[in-house]
Protein backbone atom coordinates (compact mmCIF):
# COMPACT_ATOMS: atom_id res chain seq x y z
CA UNK A 1 0.00 0.00 0.00
CA UNK A 2 2.92 2.54 0.48
CA UNK A 3 6.36 2.25 2.48
CA UNK A 4 6.80 -0.33 5.45
CA UNK A 5 6.17 2.46 8.10
CA UNK A 6 3.77 4.68 6.59
CA UNK A 7 0.20 4.43 8.03
CA UNK A 8 -2.18 4.01 5.25
CA UNK A 9 -5.33 6.96 6.08
CA UNK A 10 -8.45 5.74 4.69
CA UNK A 11 -11.59 8.46 4.80
CA UNK A 12 -14.79 7.08 4.91
CA UNK A 13 -17.63 8.64 2.94
CA UNK A 14 -19.82 5.26 3.22
CA UNK A 15 -23.09 6.63 2.30
CA UNK A 16 -22.46 9.99 4.76
CA UNK A 17 -23.11 11.42 0.35
CA UNK A 18 -26.66 11.22 1.33
CA UNK A 19 -27.41 9.71 -2.49
CA UNK A 20 -25.90 12.68 -4.29
CA UNK A 21 -23.12 12.88 -6.43
CA UNK A 22 -22.33 16.74 -5.81
CA UNK A 23 -22.10 16.07 -2.36
CA UNK A 24 -19.50 13.32 -2.56
CA UNK A 25 -17.89 14.88 -4.62
CA UNK A 26 -17.55 17.53 -2.39
CA UNK A 27 -16.17 14.93 -0.26
CA UNK A 28 -13.53 13.90 -2.11
CA UNK A 29 -11.96 17.27 -2.18
CA UNK A 30 -12.40 17.77 1.03
CA UNK A 31 -10.49 14.48 2.03
CA UNK A 32 -7.72 15.09 -0.54
CA UNK A 33 -7.37 18.68 0.95
CA UNK A 34 -6.99 16.56 4.69
CA UNK A 35 -4.10 14.70 3.18
CA UNK A 36 -5.53 10.94 3.13
CA UNK A 37 -4.41 8.53 0.95
CA UNK A 38 -7.81 6.87 -0.07
CA UNK A 39 -11.62 7.78 0.08
CA UNK A 40 -13.91 4.94 0.58
CA UNK A 41 -17.63 4.54 -0.73
CA UNK A 42 -19.91 1.87 -0.63
CA UNK A 43 -21.26 0.05 -3.54
CA UNK A 44 -24.84 -1.60 -3.51
CA UNK A 45 -28.30 -2.22 -4.74
CA UNK A 46 -30.22 -1.69 -1.58
CA UNK A 47 -33.03 -4.66 -2.55
CA UNK A 48 -30.04 -7.61 -3.10
CA UNK A 49 -28.62 -6.34 -0.09
CA UNK A 50 -31.28 -5.93 2.62
CA UNK A 51 -34.75 -7.80 3.05
CA UNK A 52 -37.76 -5.86 3.48
CA UNK A 53 -38.41 -7.29 7.11
CA UNK A 54 -34.84 -5.99 8.39
CA UNK A 55 -35.09 -3.79 11.18
CA UNK A 56 -32.71 -0.43 11.68
CA UNK A 57 -29.88 -0.82 13.82
CA UNK A 58 -30.52 1.30 16.87
CA UNK A 59 -27.94 4.12 16.30
CA UNK A 60 -29.93 3.89 12.51
CA UNK A 61 -32.73 5.21 14.50
CA UNK A 62 -31.77 7.24 16.86
CA UNK A 63 -30.21 9.53 14.18
CA UNK A 64 -33.09 8.90 11.18
CA UNK A 65 -35.62 7.84 13.13
CA UNK A 66 -38.12 4.41 13.21
CA UNK A 67 -40.95 5.54 10.57
CA UNK A 68 -39.22 3.85 7.73
CA UNK A 69 -37.16 0.60 7.19
CA UNK A 70 -33.90 -0.42 6.75
CA UNK A 71 -34.21 -1.23 3.07
CA UNK A 72 -36.27 1.87 2.70
CA UNK A 73 -33.75 4.05 3.76
CA UNK A 74 -30.67 2.51 2.56
CA UNK A 75 -32.22 2.63 -1.05
CA UNK A 76 -32.44 6.55 -0.97
CA UNK A 77 -28.73 6.09 0.03
CA UNK A 78 -27.52 4.31 -3.11
CA UNK A 79 -25.61 5.73 -5.77
CA UNK A 80 -25.51 4.70 -9.47
CA UNK A 81 -22.36 3.10 -11.20
CA UNK A 82 -22.05 6.30 -13.16
CA UNK A 83 -21.68 7.90 -10.20
CA UNK A 84 -19.12 6.14 -9.21
CA UNK A 85 -17.35 5.83 -12.53
CA UNK A 86 -17.58 9.93 -11.71
CA UNK A 87 -15.80 9.80 -8.22
CA UNK A 88 -12.83 7.09 -9.26
CA UNK A 89 -12.17 9.76 -12.23
CA UNK A 90 -11.92 12.59 -9.45
CA UNK A 91 -10.02 10.74 -6.95
CA UNK A 92 -7.24 9.48 -9.42
CA UNK A 93 -7.35 13.64 -10.45
CA UNK A 94 -6.84 14.49 -6.65
CA UNK A 95 -4.04 11.86 -6.40
CA UNK A 96 -5.57 9.65 -4.03
CA UNK A 97 -6.89 6.09 -4.09
CA UNK A 98 -10.85 5.34 -4.82
CA UNK A 99 -12.06 2.62 -2.97
CA UNK A 100 -15.62 1.11 -2.10
CA UNK A 101 -17.18 -2.07 -0.25
CA UNK A 102 -19.22 -3.87 -2.00
CA UNK A 103 -22.30 -5.63 -0.50
CA UNK A 104 -23.52 -8.08 -3.74
CA UNK A 105 -22.11 -9.87 -6.34
CA UNK A 106 -23.24 -7.37 -9.36
CA UNK A 107 -21.70 -4.61 -7.40
CA UNK A 108 -18.46 -6.82 -6.79
CA UNK A 109 -18.23 -7.86 -10.59
CA UNK A 110 -18.26 -3.59 -11.34
CA UNK A 111 -15.58 -2.64 -8.78
CA UNK A 112 -13.53 -5.47 -10.39
CA UNK A 113 -14.31 -5.66 -14.18
CA UNK A 114 -15.00 -1.88 -14.94
CA UNK A 115 -13.48 0.17 -12.06
CA UNK A 116 -10.81 -2.49 -12.17
CA UNK A 117 -10.08 -1.35 -8.18
CA UNK A 118 -6.61 -2.59 -7.29
CA UNK A 119 -7.83 -3.65 -3.62
CA UNK A 120 -11.32 -4.23 -2.12
CA UNK A 121 -12.59 -3.42 1.36
CA UNK A 122 -15.15 -5.91 3.00
CA UNK A 123 -17.59 -4.59 5.25
CA UNK A 124 -17.54 -6.45 9.06
CA UNK A 125 -21.01 -8.00 7.86
CA UNK A 126 -19.65 -10.18 5.82
CA UNK A 127 -17.43 -12.20 7.98
CA UNK A 128 -19.89 -14.73 8.32
CA UNK A 129 -20.84 -14.49 4.30
CA UNK A 130 -18.59 -17.37 3.14
CA UNK A 131 -20.08 -17.56 0.13
CA UNK A 132 -19.38 -14.19 -0.77
CA UNK A 133 -15.89 -13.87 0.42
CA UNK A 134 -15.28 -16.91 -1.88
CA UNK A 135 -16.99 -14.89 -4.69
CA UNK A 136 -14.74 -11.81 -3.58
CA UNK A 137 -11.21 -13.93 -3.19
CA UNK A 138 -11.66 -15.53 -6.57
CA UNK A 139 -11.36 -12.32 -8.48
CA UNK A 140 -8.07 -12.62 -6.92
CA UNK A 141 -8.01 -8.62 -5.66
CA UNK A 142 -6.32 -7.44 -2.47
CA UNK A 143 -8.72 -6.97 0.39
CA UNK A 144 -8.71 -4.87 3.44
CA UNK A 145 -11.26 -7.37 5.86
CA UNK A 146 -13.30 -5.34 8.97
CA UNK A 147 -13.64 -7.70 11.87
CA UNK A 148 -15.91 -5.78 14.04
CA UNK A 149 -18.34 -8.24 15.76
CA UNK A 150 -16.03 -10.96 15.49
CA UNK A 151 -14.00 -13.79 17.48
CA UNK A 152 -10.64 -14.95 16.39
CA UNK A 153 -12.40 -18.14 15.09
CA UNK A 154 -14.52 -15.86 12.59
CA UNK A 155 -11.81 -14.23 11.29
CA UNK A 156 -9.60 -17.86 10.75
CA UNK A 157 -12.58 -19.03 9.48
CA UNK A 158 -13.06 -16.20 6.70
CA UNK A 159 -9.58 -16.08 6.12
CA UNK A 160 -9.88 -20.04 5.07
CA UNK A 161 -12.43 -18.95 2.60
CA UNK A 162 -10.54 -16.32 1.00
CA UNK A 163 -7.15 -18.56 0.43
CA UNK A 164 -9.35 -21.36 -0.93
CA UNK A 165 -10.41 -18.67 -3.62
CA UNK A 166 -7.01 -17.42 -4.05
CA UNK A 167 -5.61 -20.53 -4.34
CA UNK A 168 -8.67 -21.63 -7.31
CA UNK A 169 -9.69 -24.77 -5.50
CA UNK A 170 -13.03 -24.82 -6.04
CA UNK A 171 -11.90 -24.46 -9.67
CA UNK A 172 -10.82 -28.24 -9.60
CA UNK A 173 -14.08 -29.43 -8.96
CA UNK A 174 -13.89 -29.28 -5.54
CA UNK A 175 -16.86 -28.83 -3.67
CA UNK A 176 -16.84 -25.61 -1.06
CA UNK A 177 -16.47 -27.14 2.67
CA UNK A 178 -15.74 -26.28 5.90
CA UNK A 179 -12.49 -29.10 5.60
CA UNK A 180 -11.40 -27.45 2.31
CA UNK A 181 -11.85 -23.93 3.71
CA UNK A 182 -9.16 -25.49 6.82
CA UNK A 183 -7.16 -27.13 4.46
CA UNK A 184 -6.39 -23.38 2.52
CA UNK A 185 -5.66 -22.07 5.23
CA UNK A 186 -2.74 -24.12 6.80
CA UNK A 187 -1.48 -24.87 3.50
CA UNK A 188 2.04 -23.30 2.77
CA UNK A 189 0.51 -21.77 -0.25
CA UNK A 190 -1.89 -20.53 1.32
CA UNK A 191 -0.39 -18.29 3.78
CA UNK A 192 1.93 -16.98 1.23
CA UNK A 193 -1.10 -15.96 -0.80
CA UNK A 194 -3.15 -14.69 2.42
CA UNK A 195 0.41 -12.32 3.64
CA UNK A 196 0.40 -11.21 -0.25
CA UNK A 197 -3.36 -10.01 -0.47
CA UNK A 198 -4.92 -9.57 2.72
CA UNK A 199 -5.04 -6.95 5.19
CA UNK A 200 -6.91 -6.87 8.75
CA UNK A 201 -8.72 -3.97 10.49
CA UNK A 202 -9.55 -4.58 14.26
CA UNK A 203 -12.91 -2.35 14.65
CA UNK A 204 -16.17 -2.11 17.20
CA UNK A 205 -19.43 -1.95 15.19
CA UNK A 206 -20.95 0.30 16.94
CA UNK A 207 -21.97 3.91 15.89
CA UNK A 208 -20.50 6.02 17.85
CA UNK A 209 -18.49 3.24 19.45
CA UNK A 210 -17.72 3.25 23.46
CA UNK A 211 -13.95 4.04 24.33
CA UNK A 212 -14.13 1.59 26.65
CA UNK A 213 -15.08 -1.34 23.92
CA UNK A 214 -12.40 -0.22 21.20
CA UNK A 215 -9.93 -2.63 22.76
CA UNK A 216 -6.92 -1.33 20.68
CA UNK A 217 -4.38 -4.33 22.05
CA UNK A 218 -7.11 -6.75 19.79
CA UNK A 219 -4.57 -4.96 17.42
CA UNK A 220 -1.44 -6.78 19.06
CA UNK A 221 -3.34 -10.17 19.43
CA UNK A 222 -4.30 -10.35 15.64
CA UNK A 223 -1.04 -9.68 14.13
CA UNK A 224 0.45 -12.21 16.38
CA UNK A 225 -2.26 -14.75 15.40
CA UNK A 226 -2.63 -14.28 11.96
CA UNK A 227 0.88 -12.71 10.90
CA UNK A 228 -0.89 -9.97 8.95
CA UNK A 229 -1.27 -6.36 8.19
CA UNK A 230 -3.53 -5.01 11.01
CA UNK A 231 -5.15 -1.50 11.08
CA UNK A 232 -8.41 0.08 12.78
CA UNK A 233 -11.35 0.84 11.65
CA UNK A 234 -12.47 3.26 14.18
CA UNK A 235 -16.02 4.43 14.53
CA UNK A 236 -15.16 6.21 18.34
CA UNK A 237 -15.52 10.11 18.31
CA UNK A 238 -13.01 12.00 18.37
CA UNK A 239 -9.44 11.54 16.59
CA UNK A 240 -7.42 10.05 19.86
CA UNK A 241 -8.53 6.70 19.28
CA UNK A 242 -7.37 6.82 15.88
CA UNK A 243 -4.16 8.50 16.55
CA UNK A 244 -3.23 6.14 19.47
CA UNK A 245 -3.84 2.90 16.95
CA UNK A 246 -1.15 4.49 14.62
CA UNK A 247 0.97 4.55 17.66
CA UNK A 248 0.81 0.69 18.21
CA UNK A 249 1.52 -0.22 15.22
CA UNK A 250 -1.76 -0.07 12.83
CA UNK A 251 -1.12 0.20 9.32
CA UNK A 252 -3.94 1.07 8.29
CA UNK A 253 -6.86 3.79 9.75
CA UNK A 254 -10.09 3.67 8.31
CA UNK A 255 -12.32 6.50 10.10
CA UNK A 256 -15.86 8.21 8.78
CA UNK A 257 -16.41 11.84 7.80
CA UNK A 258 -18.72 14.33 6.67
CA UNK A 259 -18.92 17.42 5.80
CA UNK A 260 -21.31 18.18 8.82
CA UNK A 261 -22.32 16.12 11.34
CA UNK A 262 -26.09 17.96 11.22
CA UNK A 263 -26.88 16.70 8.27
CA UNK A 264 -29.56 14.46 7.91
CA UNK A 265 -28.40 10.28 7.81
CA UNK A 266 -27.17 7.43 9.98
CA UNK A 267 -23.52 7.79 10.14
CA UNK A 268 -23.08 11.42 10.11
CA UNK A 269 -22.95 11.90 13.92
CA UNK A 270 -20.64 9.48 14.10
CA UNK A 271 -17.71 10.91 11.75
CA UNK A 272 -15.60 13.67 11.85
CA UNK A 273 -15.73 16.59 10.23
CA UNK A 274 -13.46 18.40 8.10
CA UNK A 275 -11.11 20.11 10.01
CA UNK A 276 -10.73 17.16 12.43
CA UNK A 277 -10.33 15.15 9.89
CA UNK A 278 -7.22 17.29 8.75
CA UNK A 279 -6.11 17.37 11.81
CA UNK A 280 -6.22 13.54 12.47
CA UNK A 281 -4.19 13.21 9.37
CA UNK A 282 -1.34 15.45 10.65
CA UNK A 283 -1.34 13.90 14.03
CA UNK A 284 -1.00 10.42 12.67
CA UNK A 285 2.02 11.55 10.47
CA UNK A 286 3.71 13.13 13.21
CA UNK A 287 3.27 9.90 15.02
CA UNK A 288 4.67 8.12 12.00
CA UNK A 289 7.61 10.61 12.77
CA UNK A 290 7.73 10.02 16.23
CA UNK A 291 7.75 6.28 15.86
CA UNK A 292 11.34 6.11 14.23
CA UNK A 293 13.71 3.06 14.84
CA UNK A 294 13.77 0.47 17.80
CA UNK A 295 17.46 1.31 18.23
CA UNK A 296 18.87 3.11 21.16
CA UNK A 297 21.15 5.71 19.85
CA UNK A 298 21.70 9.41 20.41
CA UNK A 299 19.68 11.30 17.78
CA UNK A 300 21.24 13.30 15.36
CA UNK A 301 20.20 16.75 17.07
CA UNK A 302 20.89 15.22 20.66
CA UNK A 303 24.79 15.19 19.65
CA UNK A 304 24.67 18.64 19.83
CA UNK A 305 23.22 19.07 23.64
CA UNK A 306 25.32 16.19 24.84
CA UNK A 307 28.10 18.67 26.18
CA UNK A 308 25.16 21.17 27.40
CA UNK A 309 22.89 18.59 29.46
CA UNK A 310 25.92 16.84 30.48
CA UNK A 311 28.17 17.65 33.98
CA UNK A 312 32.07 17.07 34.43
CA UNK A 313 34.28 17.29 37.67
CA UNK A 314 35.11 21.13 38.37
CA UNK A 315 37.09 22.92 41.35
CA UNK A 316 34.02 23.41 44.15
CA UNK A 317 36.66 26.25 45.02
CA UNK A 318 40.17 27.37 44.65
CA UNK A 319 42.95 24.67 44.55
CA UNK A 320 46.52 24.66 44.79
CA UNK A 321 48.87 22.62 43.18
CA UNK A 322 49.74 19.40 45.56
CA UNK A 323 46.41 20.06 47.52
CA UNK A 324 44.52 16.76 47.83
CA UNK A 325 41.43 16.12 45.73
CA UNK A 326 38.16 15.70 48.93
CA UNK A 327 34.68 16.07 48.47
CA UNK A 328 34.89 19.53 49.70
CA UNK A 329 36.80 20.87 47.08
CA UNK A 330 35.52 18.65 44.28
CA UNK A 331 31.79 19.52 42.82
CA UNK A 332 30.15 18.13 39.63
CA UNK A 333 28.39 20.56 36.89
CA UNK A 334 27.84 21.55 34.01
CA UNK A 335 29.16 21.57 31.14
CA UNK A 336 29.95 18.12 30.06
CA UNK A 337 33.39 18.65 28.38
CA UNK A 338 35.93 17.78 31.28
CA UNK A 339 36.14 14.42 33.26
CA UNK A 340 32.96 12.62 33.60
CA UNK A 341 31.46 12.04 36.88
CA UNK A 342 32.63 8.24 37.42
CA UNK A 343 36.14 9.58 37.59
CA UNK A 344 35.19 11.34 40.83
CA UNK A 345 35.93 8.46 42.66
CA UNK A 346 39.51 7.89 41.50
CA UNK A 347 40.35 11.67 41.88
CA UNK A 348 39.44 11.55 45.52
CA UNK A 349 42.70 11.28 47.38
CA UNK A 350 44.97 12.13 44.69
CA UNK A 351 47.32 15.17 44.81
CA UNK A 352 46.18 18.23 42.17
CA UNK A 353 48.63 18.63 39.94
CA UNK A 354 48.21 22.17 39.39
CA UNK A 355 45.93 25.61 40.45
CA UNK A 356 42.63 25.16 39.97
CA UNK A 357 40.28 28.08 40.54
CA UNK A 358 36.51 27.77 41.48
CA UNK A 359 34.35 26.53 38.97
CA UNK A 360 37.40 25.30 36.39
CA UNK A 361 37.14 22.34 34.94
CA UNK A 362 39.61 19.39 36.14
CA UNK A 363 41.56 17.88 34.04
CA UNK A 364 44.20 15.22 36.37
Amino acid sequence: MNSAYRTYIIAEAGVNHNGSIDLARQMIEVAAEAGVDAVKFQTFKAEKVISQYADKAAYQVQTTGGGESQLEMLKKLEISQEDHRQLFELCRKKGIDYLSTPFDSESLCFLVNELKLSRLKIASGEITNLPFLLEVALTDKPVILSSGMCTLGEIESALGVLACGYLKLTEEDNKPSAELFKKSYCSAEGQILLKEKVALLHCTTEYPAPYEEVNLRAIDTMRSAFDLLVGLSDHTQGIAVAIAAAARGARIIEKHFTLDIHLAGPDHKASLEPDELKAMVASIRQVEAALGKSQKYPSPSEFNNIIIARKSIVAAKPINKGELFTEENLAIKRSGDGLEPIRYWYLLGKLSDKNYNEDELITD
